[in-house]
């Protein structure tokens, strides 16, 4: 039929290439470096989303151009340097999603060896940047292309503005895709056992016990879960479900939530308070386990490896480690590669 079809085509038509089925792996985004004005970017593409910050813009803009951007890339850069990935010299978030790519490209081929399916991955800020990317799969033949959200809890400010970004990169297309979108995922089993699986095998690893491990997912403004936003309780049925299969109780894994910022009130408890709170009230040894990432990132590895970590010992702890997410390990993957299936039913 293909065959067919390009030989009816009158001369000079473009090529029509064989048709493929994309997927699209969708994480939040990363400076290109640490220097002021690569950081000054980012923060600009990022501070300046409606779905981050819903403040009127008549009055956020002045604040974000004169004040924030001037003072923060500065601090923000050197926050991202104390983990950068120097070998690739790229943040651990772009290192960890390629490889999440390449290893699911490899799973879905093994189980899906007769389809032609093409695997790729963006940001919705920094580069690889949705439009670039979504552009090349067009141009690589994709037809139908589903947008896949590294993100298990939704939330306006992650999973929703992910996906608006790649709708705003298809309205430049002659030739859209059909187009799906993955649900988030906060409480597959498989997502929950490769939590476990994670915290069990990190704390075998261990010569001490942690007397209270915090199950810490970044933090919104109280505001938007009023709102009607699912995120709080999508996570705390990740952590109840994680809680149920481990066999703990709420005394032994406390959720909490990080990485607020700004004056008004974000979902509580707040995981640097509660660190100290633990610290003080003579808590010895402490674990942090973040499952609402799906790759470590600054949020991980900086404000909880780090810092967390710095606050706690300095408060009276004597013992501290943080579990790294799931990252690319290969229960992840199968995980990974069992929702993509999933989602492209009556597709394949």
């Amino acid at each position: 039929m293909a065959a067919e079809s390009v030989s009816l085509l009158p001369a000079g038509h473009p090529l029509v290439k064989p048709q493929r089925i994309g997927v699209l792996l969708l994480n939040l985004g990363t400076p290109d470096a640490t220097d002021y004005w690569s950081m000054r970017r980012y923060l600009k593409e990022f501070l300046s989303d409606q779905r981050v910050i819903d403040v009127n813009p008549l009055l956020w803009k002045p604040l974000l151009n004169v004040v924030i951007l001037t003072t923060r890339p500065s601090r923000s850069g050197k926050a991202y340097a104390a983990i950068w990935n120097r070998e690739q010299d790229e943040s651990p978030l772009r290192t960890i999603t390629r490889e999440q790519c390449a290893k699911l490209t490899e799973a879905l081929g093994r189980a899906l060896p007769d389809h032609d399916l093409l695997i790729d991955w963006a940001m919705r800020y920094g580069n690889p940047s949705t439009p670039s990317v979504i552009r090349r799969m067009v141009e690589a033949g994709c037809t139908r292309l589903l947008l896949f959200a590294l993100y298990p809890q939704y939330a306006a400010a992650t999973t929703a503005t992910a996906y608006d970004q790649a709708f705003r990169a298809l309205l430049e297309e002659r030739w859209q895709p059909a187009v799906r979108t993955a649900p988030p995922y906060f409480e597959h089993p498989g997502y929950i056992a490769a939590l476990a699986r994670s915290i069990e095998e990190h704390l075998a690893g261990l010569s001490w016990r942690p007397d209270v491990v915090l199950a810490s997912f970044h933090g919104l403004p109280k505001r938007y879960l009023m709102l009607g936003d699912p995120y709080h309780c999508q996570c705390a049925k990740t952590a109840r479900l994680l809680r149920e299969r481990l066999g703990w109780d709420e005394g032994r894994l406390r959720m909490t939530f990080q990485s607020r910022f700004g004056r008004e009130e974000w979902l509580r408890p707040y995981t640097d308070e509660t660190v100290l709170e633990l610290a003080r009230a003579g808590v010895r040894s402490l674990a942090i386990v973040t499952p609402g990432f799906a790759a470590d990132c600054l949020e991980t590895l900086e404000e909880i490896a780090i810092a967390a970590r710095e606050s706690f010992l300095e408060h009276g702890g004597e013992n501290f480690t943080f579990v790294p997410c799931l990252n690319a390990a290969d229960d992840h993957i199968a995980l990974l590669a069992d929702l993509v299936r999933r989602e492209l039913a009556g597709w394949i």
